[in-house]
């Protein structure tokens, strides 16, 4: 049991690392929100499930907390994650809008 949780740390660290790195390295907005919602998403909920496995092996119980997160987390992660680039699209295409009518204003 203590191989399977920490294979599980390892993974979710590692998913974790990647998911910063991509934050912070790739170039656009769009882009930057991938790494965060899907790497370390999918870091934290291995985390959480060695947590579960580490108290049901050494303390003999379930703890209901990490379970109820790792369901939060999936549920809220991608919908936050379409709701900010839906707003940034928005903000995108009326910053674009603005610019067109600007251009056809000044030209008549």
């Amino acid at each position: 049991m203590d191989y399977m949780i920490t294979l599980f740390l390892l993974i979710g660290s590692f998913f974790t690392l990647v998911g910063s790195v991509g934050l912070v390295k790739l170039p656009d907005f769009f882009t930057r929100l991938h790494g965060p919602t899907k790497a370390t998403t999918l870091g934290v909920g291995a985390m959480l499930i060695a947590s579960i496995l580490y108290y049901f092996s050494y303390h003999d119980t379930i703890r209901f907390n990490e379970l109820l997160i790792v369901i939060f987390l999936f549920m809220t992660a991608p919908v936050s994650a379409h709701l900010m680039s839906k707003a940034a699209l928005h903000k995108q295409n009326s910053k674009k809008q603005k610019q067109d009518y600007t251009k056809e204003s000044t030209q008549s």
